[in-house]
């Protein structure tokens, strides 16, 4: 685990050469809070199989399975600083 501002900066620094290099990643975490602060699209898996996937903002802001709803009600807050 990262401390706060290092985490931070981190995020920054991805978001920063996705959009300079136009290139894409792939992120597998359970933490919610970081995923909802980078990711366009997520996919939330239960027992290896697709629980929901759609739209980061959409699907963190109103998850429609119960691990979905799970792991939003357990993620830590972090502002998206780009999208």
């Amino acid at each position: 685990a990262l401390d706060v501002s290092v985490r931070r900066q981190i995020l920054q620094l991805l978001l920063d050469l996705q959009r300079e290099q136009r290139i894409a990643y792939l992120f597998i975490s359970h933490d919610l809070g970081v995923i909802g602060a980078i990711a366009h699209r997520v996919v939330i898996l239960d027992a290896g199989r697709v629980a929901e996937s759609g739209n980061a903002r959409a699907v963190i802001g109103a998850p429609q399975s119960a691990i979905g709803r799970a792991l939003v009600a357990a993620a830590p807050k972090l502002n998206r600083t780009s999208t």
